[in-house]
C-alpha cells in the first residue's frame, strides 16, 4: 500500500498494476484513483473498460500494442476477469515486456499467488493487497470521517456502532452518513442515534439467535429466525452462519481452556479486539461438548436438506428448537 501511495505522490507510475484482496471499499477507491491519474478528463480515446471472465488476452495485446492517440498511454482496466486463479498464459508472457505506452491496472477479488500472472505483475508492477482493516485502522479511519462533520463520539459508543456495522469500509461509510444526517445541528453521536438509523448485520443477528439459544430462550430464538426470513435471507445461509458460530464459539472455548487472554484469542481467531469478550461470554455458556454436537448438527442438517430429506425452513427451525429447549431438570 505505501508503495502505490509514494507513486501517487511521486507520480511515477508502474505499467501494471494489480489491486486485489477483501475489501472491497479501498481497492475501487483506489481503482478510481488509479483512473484519474493515468488518463486525462475525457479521454476515451486511450482508456478501455473490460469486466467478466469471458475476456480475451489476445484483444487486450493487441490494444496495447496500439500507440495512444494524441497522449502518454494506452490504459487498460481489466476487472474480474479470474486471469489470476486460471491460465493466462499468453498475457502472463506479455506482461513481461508490455509495449512501453501500455498500461494496465488489474482489479480482482481472489488471486491465486502461485499463478504466472500474479508472478508477472510482481516481477515489473506493482500488486497491491487490500484486505480487512484492523480495529485500530477502522477506528482511525472514522474518527477521521467524524473529524470532518465536527463530529464527537466516546470510545464504549464507537464500539458499539462498530458491533452493529461490522468491520466492512462500505457499510461503515453508508452507516455513517445516516448518522451523520440523524444528527444534523448536533456534535456528539450517541447509542440511542446509532440504534435510530443503522442496520444491525446478519452476523450480529446470529450472534444474537445463539446466545438466546445458550440462554434457553426458545421464543426469542425462533423470532429472530423468523426476522431473518422476512429479510429474505435464505435458510441455508442462515445454517452455515450458525455453523460458523459455533465452530467459532468452540475456537475462543479451547484458547481460553488454553490460557489465552482476549487479545490472543482475537489474533488466532480474527475477531476483533471490540467483539472478543462477548465470544468468550457466549462461549462460557456452553460445554465443549454441546458445541461439538451443535456443529455436527448443523452439517447433518445441512446434508439431510440438500439430499431431500427435510424441507430448508423447517430443518433449520428444528436445530434450532432442540439447542434452545430447557436441559433436564433446568427450570425457567
Amino acid at each position: 500500500m505505501q508503495q502505490l501511495l509514494n507513486d501517487f505522490k511521486s507520480g511515477n507510475f508502474k505499467q501494471v498494476y494489480l489491486l486485489y484482496g477483501e475489501e472491497a471499499y479501498l481497492r475501487l477507491q483506489y481503482r478510481d484513483k488509479l483512473k484519474a491519474a493515468l488518463t486525462p478528463p475525457g479521454d476515451t480515446m486511450n482508456y478501455h473498460y473490460f469486466e467478466g471472465k469471458n475476456i480475451n488476452p489476445a484483444e487486450l495485446i493487441d490494444l496495447a500494442e496500439t500507440m495512444p492517440f494524441f497522449a502518454d498511454r494506452r490504459v487498460i482496466f481489466v476487472e474480474n476477469s479470474g486471469f489470476f486463479k486460471k491460465s493466462a498464459d499468453l498475457l502472463a508472457d506479455y506482461l513481461k515486456e508490455p509495449a512501453p505506452a501500455a498500461a494496465f491496472v488489474f482489479v480482482e477479488t481472489e488471486v491465486d499467488k502461485r499463478s504466472r500472472m500474479f508472478k508477472a505483475v510482481k516481477d515489473v508492477g506493482r500488486a497491491v493487497e487490500f484486505g480487512t482493516q484492523n480495529e485500530a485502522t477502522l477506528k482511525k479511519w472514522i474518527l477521521m470521517q467524524l473529524k470532518r462533520e465536527e463530529k464527537k463520539i466516546a470510545e464504549p459508543t464507537l464500539n458499539y456502532f462498530l458491533q452493529k456495522t461490522g468491520t466492512d469500509m462500505e457499510n461503515i461509510s453508508k452507516e455513517l452518513e445516516k448518522v451523520f444526517c440523524y444528527t444534523m445541528g448536533r456534535d456528539a453521536v450517541t447509542t440511542e442515534d446509532i440504534d435510530a438509523v443503522c442496520i444491525r448485520q446478519v452476523s450480529n443477528q446470529i450472534f444474537d439467535m445463539v446466545e438466546a439459544i445458550a440462554l434457553r430462550r426458545q421464543k426469542q430464538a425462533l423470532k429472530l429466525y423468523y426476522d431473518l426470513l422476512s429479510l429474505k435471507e435464505p435458510p441455508m445461509r442462515i445454517l452455515f452462519l450458525i455453523g460458523r458460530q459455533f465452530n467459532l464459539l468452540m475456537q475462543v472455548k479451547e484458547l481460553k481452556k488454553k490460557g489465552y487472554d482476549d487479545k490472543r484469542i482475537g489474533e488466532k481467531t480474527g475477531l476483533h479486539g471490540f467483539i472478543v469478550k462477548k465470544y468468550v461470554s457466549q462461549a462460557s455458556r456452553f460445554s465443549q461438548k454441546e458445541l461439538k454436537e451443535a456443529l455436527t448438527a448443523c452439517v447433518e442438517t445441512d446434508e439431510a436438506v440438500k439430499t431431500g430429506r427435510m424441507i430448508d425452513v423447517m430443518s433449520v427451525e428444528l436445530l434450532i428448537i432442540q439447542y434452545s429447549r430447557e436441559r433436564e431438570g433446568e427450570r425457567r
